[in-house]
């Protein structure tokens, strides 16, 4: 099955740091990721090379290792399966249809504020969901760097 690749970009007016921590720190995280799903949350470390699940509360989500991490500039995700009850699938014909998939994160510097460049890849059937969660996703962050 072909992966599909969605790019999405929001300005923020707060410096990079600022933006980075928000969109990274698990509290406002948390608060960010409602958007794809109400109790969202991540167990592992974004330290490159380490495991990572990002979760929906209720014991399914995705399995992923940060391919890279360049702090407060790049990011990359690379989601190696699926969570589900609470364990991870890597190896099912779904998963293999897909797996490996990248989720990346550029942070610029651009007007005194944080221009951040999101790059998800995803199957055809999800990208309607996506083309319209991640705008709501990105503005609630906007949200959370510029309020604190």
């Amino acid at each position: 099955m072909e992966v599909k690749k969605l790019q999405f970009e929001q300005f923020i007016e707060a410096p990079v740091e600022r933006a980075w921590a928000v969109m990274f720190e698990d509290e406002t995280y948390r608060e960010w990721t409602k958007e794809f799903s109400p109790n969202s949350h991540y167990e592992g470390s974004w330290e490159e090379g380490e495991k990572i699940k990002f979760l929906d509360g209720s014991g399914s989500g995705m399995y992923a290792e940060i391919a890279e991490n360049r702090p407060h500039e790049y990011l990359s995700i690379r989601h190696l399966g699926m969570i589900n009850d609470g364990q991870p699938d890597t190896d099912s014909d779904e998963v293999k249809a897909w797996a490996p998939a990248y989720e990346n994160y550029t942070f610029e510097e651009k007007d005194g504020g944080t221009l951040i460049k999101v790059e998800q890849d995803i199957l055809p059937e999800y990208e309607e969901m996506f083309l319209d969660l991640w705008p709501k996703a990105l503005k609630k962050l906007k949200t959370l760097c510029e309020s604190k």
